[in-house]
């Protein structure tokens, strides 16, 4: 096996999605198209991966990082004009040169192996990744010859009924000699009516100089979906959801209804875990063993332990450590850290904050701007006051403290070691470590009073 190398085409603005973000950033699954293009190729241990950008060039690049080299395309003149960005980097380079469209983010790298393997075992200077469509309209169509070798490309418009039958497809995705690429794509001409240079000239260029031009069949016509609307980028997304939910499961997750679940592909799910129906997961996000989460759940860029449950709630940006039951109907907000056999019960809402092992909030509060210590019990209604209108101040709850219910701790404040506070406070200063605060007016009773009242009526 000799060297090998890739060209991402990622140039496009790509008009008919209709947005102003530019093409292959649209996200499946919660990544880029591109970057799924581009994990699926560094997988291949290439040599060097070259990607043309146009349009968005610098959001491109930002997003792939230094994963690829980039070339730039100012003016978008066809796919062959494209390819042959990469000259300065690539043209002088011997081995496989793989191409690949930045808006087809189903490839997998075994797609793309089995493609250079077949490239090199047949000693073709070009092969051409194909599939079997079950309605081909539109797709240029692959015409062999007896022998199997790959005659012609011919597009749907020029193609005669007869060949129109024909259901092999191009993908648009090929493997070349480099050195063969290179000097084919100087030949390419822009004589067509759209005044562009084409991919698949070089193939006909390469025929007529009599070199072999093969053709790899995948099993999977899915894989091959380039994505250029939003119609396709849903088809895109049902793709991948289901092959990450399948992935999930064969790793020993249970997901109840996987046509409900939305999972993305940089999460990570431990055995034993237990989706519920309506649940979101995006983000890079880690899940423990033994959890369960949802139903109706949103997870995003969090850090989970094991054993924990998530109930109709919401965490974004957090960790939550294991044995902690959240929910229903809970908010936790980002920078919050929630350490183990914690209890955030519903309409609960943390943000910013460290809720220490073993302390609970089990009902309407918020906890925000706070260090909460272990062993807490914050009751109904408990809130930290940490706005003053112009900036956010730290309530400090230290161990073993009791906050009564309907209580607003008025930070910047402390509240000591296994100090309790009375309900309905409004607590102003510290309160010291194993004492009891009541802030509250004192209740006056006055009888008869309701009857003075309907009197005075």
């Amino acid at each position: 096996m000799g060297n090998r190398y890739a060209i991402v085409l990622a140039a496009g603005q790509g008009t008919r999605m209709k947005s102003k973000l530019y093409k292959v950033l649209h996200p499946v699954c919660g990544k880029p198209m591109v970057e799924h293009v581009i994990d699926q190729v560094s997988s291949l241990g290439l040599h060097k991966i070259v990607t043309i950008i146009g349009f968005g060039a610098d959001l491109v690049k930002s997003q792939i990082g230094t994963r690829s080299e980039y070339a730039l395309q100012e003016e978008q003149l066809g796919t062959a004009h494209a390819v042959i960005q990469a000259k300065d980097l690539l043209q002088n380079e011997k081995g496989t040169t793989l191409i690949v469209c930045g808006d087809t983010p189903l490839i997998t790298s075994e797609t793309f192996e089995k493609l250079l393997k077949h490239h090199e075992e047949t000693k073709a200077k070009a092969t051409i990744l194909t599939a079997y469509a079950e309605d081909p309209t539109g797709y240029g169509r692959i015409i062999r010859k007896n022998t199997g070798e790959v005659e012609k490309i011919v597009e749907h418009k020029d193609a005669s009924d007869e060949e129109r039958t024909i259901q092999e497809i191009n993908t648009g995705t090929y493997c070349f000699d480099n050195e063969s690429l290179f000097k084919a794509l100087s030949l390419v001409s822009n004589d067509n009516v759209q005044g562009e240079y084409y991919l698949p000239d070089v193939i006909e260029i390469l025929k007529n100089q009599g070199e072999i031009v093969a053709a790899y069949q995948t099993e999977h016509f899915e894989e091959t979906l380039g994505v250029n609307d939003r119609v396709a980028l849903s088809q895109a997304e049902e793709t991948m959801r289901k092959r990450i939910n399948k992935r999930h499961m064969i790793n020993g997750v249970t997901i109840i209804d996987p046509n409900s679940t939305y999972i993305s592909a940089e999460s990570v799910i431990g055995s034993d875990t237990i989706i519920q129906p309506g649940t979101v997961i995006s983000g890079k996000t880690t899940i423990g063993s033994d959890c369960e989460i949802g139903p109706h759940s949103e997870i995003k860029n969090c850090q989970i332990g094991d054993h924990t449950t998530i109930r109709q709630s919401v965490a974004h940006n957090s960790e939550i450590g294991s044995l902690v039951a959240i929910g229903p109907f809970a908010h936790i907000r980002p920078e919050s850290q929630i350490l183990d056999e914690v209890k955030i019960g519903n309409f609960v809402e943390i943000k910013k904050a460290v809720f220490g092992k073993g302390s609970k909030a089990s009902h309407l509060s918020y906890i925000g701007d706070a260090k909460v210590g272990s062993d807490v019990n914050l009751g109904c209604g408990s809130i930290t006051v940490n706005y003053d209108g112009q900036n956010k101040f730290l309530t400090t709850i230290e161990d073993g403290a009791f906050v009564g219910c309907n209580s607003n701790l008025i930070a910047p404040v402390t509240i000591g070691k296994n100090a309790y506070v009375a309900a309905g406070s409004t607590i102003t200063d510290d309160v010291p470590s194993e004492s009891l605060s009541i802030a509250r007016a004192r209740q006056v009773n006055k009888e008869n009073y309701a009857n003075r009242l309907k009197n005075k009526e």
